[in-house]
């Protein structure tokens, strides 16, 4: 009931009329879709999935998201903090999980995307970067008629999605066929070719740049030591990339990873999967801190990576010109009702032996 009769006779209104004419008021009501960064409609596709329907599922994701084999096995997933199963059950449906469910039971979708238009509209678009972004890019300008030209300066696709998560989270096979359909829309990979002038780039003749380059340098640790040490100390993602790349095949046996964010989480797993027999994962506060998503964390302990709060690096310690482990000052903190940190002081110093050291403590570009 939206109105009533007063006792003049006149219509009174009680409530105004919903205003849907925001379409984020579609996503709001529905807490997992709005907390997704691409506002995927979560309910819509589960229940496809509970139909047996994959493939249609797998189509609902992809017009949101163009890599839903891939985020089904590597997303953050801040949709599940935010699932309403939460509000009568400790866990909440597993959406990231099931978006996977979809990818690896789906029929052959391929007559079901976009294709490259029989004539184009004459436009050139040139997308540096053949990661995520350039991609995705490329998936939503191809069938409208841009010829899209992908530059890549390594020699495979996929950005950080290859160089940087692990083949053992996220197969080659996967990537390459999530990447495939977009490439089979005419978009064009160029890749060993590093982009070093961007008017030298225009000059080739395209309308428009897309800069796609992400955030691939990790940051340093300029502590003392460090320069004696160099050769076992690595930045997170430059290591995992010459992983990928097969550019080494080993580690020593003690490593230390500074940092607990998701990068820390992939260093420490790969460490293990490189020969490593005790690795540590380092961090400066208190685990409510870190960056790492808790299931991280989980699959990390289960597979005996120790991770150490409270220890803030001062220096690398070495001998000979070799490192042999690093020096940590061991913090304390004072936290308020609302859990912040109010204060902090050093209660100690701890040397803690190692033969590699890999820094995850962030990303710039």
């Amino acid at each position: 009931m939206g109105s009533f009769l007063d006792g003049k006779g006149a219509n009174t209104n009680l409530m105004k009329p919903t205003d849907t004419s925001d379409p984020d008021y579609f996503h709001k009501v529905v807490d997992c879709q709005w907390a997704c960064p691409a506002h995927t409609p979560v309910p819509n596709y589960i229940r496809l999935i509970a139909q047996g329907r994959y493939s249609d599922a797998y189509m609902v994701n992809r017009a949101s998201n163009v890599f839903p084999g891939i985020l089904g096995r590597v997303c953050d997933r801040p949709c599940e903090p935010a699932c309403r199963r939460t509000r009568v059950e400790e866990d909440p449906v597993a959406i990231c999980r099931l978006k996977r469910v979809a990818a690896d039971h789906r029929d052959d979708i391929s007559d079901r995307l976009p294709k490259k238009p029989a004539q184009t509209n004459g436009k050139k678009i040139a997308l540096i970067g053949a990661g995520p972004a350039s991609f995705t890019v490329a998936n939503d300008l191809a069938p409208l008629g841009y010829e899209c030209v992908i530059f890549e300066k390594l020699d495979k696709p996929g950005g950080l999605m290859r160089s940087n998560i692990p083949a053992f989270r996220l197969p080659e096979s996967v990537l390459m066929e999530e990447l495939g359909y977009i490439l089979d829309m005419g978009v064009e990979l160029r890749l060993g070719t590093p982009v070093e002038s961007m008017s030298a780039l225009l000059k080739e003749g395209f309308d428009a740049v897309f800069v796609g380059t992400g955030a691939p340098k990790g940051k340093d640790l300029g502590l003392p030591g460090r320069d004696e040490s160099n050769d076992n100390i690595h930045i997170g993602i430059d290591w995992l990339e010459s992983v990928a790349f097969d550019h080494i095949e080993e580690i020593g046996e003690k490593v230390l990873i500074i940092g607990v964010g998701n990068t820390a989480m992939d260093c420490c797993r790969t460490s293990l999967r490189m020969g490593a027999k005790s690795v540590k994962v380092m961090a400066r506060k208190p685990r409510a801190f870190f960056k790492a998503s808790a299931w991280e964390l989980e699959d990390a302990e289960e597979e005996n990576v120790d991770i150490l709060v409270n220890h803030s690096p001062k220096a690398f310690v070495h001998k000979d010109g070799k490192l042999t482990g690093m020096l940590f000052e061991k913090m304390e903190y004072d936290l308020d009702a609302a859990g912040k940190i109010t204060d902090q002081r050093v209660v100690g110093e701890e040397i803690i032996p190692c033969d590699d050291v890999i820094l995850a403590i962030g990303q710039e570009n």
